[in-house]
């Protein structure tokens, strides 16, 4: 019975999965927008940022929504698919467990984020609105 539970989810995920990601692409939010100065500060602090994720997670498209909102990119990195990309985030964040921010700061130190509201939050506060 496990087994049959398990390959109906694993199919209902690849019946959905197109449907998700054709209504990120439509429901995508337009960028803030900003001066030259300010999108140059945000580049440069989208730099210390990765975010762990599997591409049809629903949290994970509401992270990436928020993200391009506030009008910058940031390193995606696949844990479902990448097994380097999966150890790392067991490894660094302690779960493997998506999405997941990791957060390169200043000192060296490493902050791994995880729970979209957590991470939407954390770049609400940070990016929305900056002074160049």
């Amino acid at each position: 019975m496990k087994i049959v539970i398990r390959y109906f989810f694993r199919t209902l995920r690849m019946i959905l999965t197109p449907f998700m990601l054709i209504a990120e692409a439509i429901t995508t939010p337009k960028a803030i927008t900003r001066t030259a100065a300010e999108q140059a500060t945000l580049n440069r602090a989208s730099e210390k940022l990765a975010l762990y994720q599997f591409k049809a997670c629903p949290f994970c498209i509401k992270v990436r929504k928020q993200m391009a909102r506030l009008g910058f990119t940031v390193e995606t990195r696949d844990a479902q698919h990448n097994l380097q990309h999966r150890a790392a985030l067991e490894t660094g964040g302690g779960r493997v467990k998506v999405p997941c921010l990791l957060i390169q700061h200043d000192d060296g130190r490493e902050e791994w984020l995880y729970e979209s509201g957590v991470i939407t939050e954390w770049l609400r506060e940070r990016f929305e609105v900056m002074d160049g």
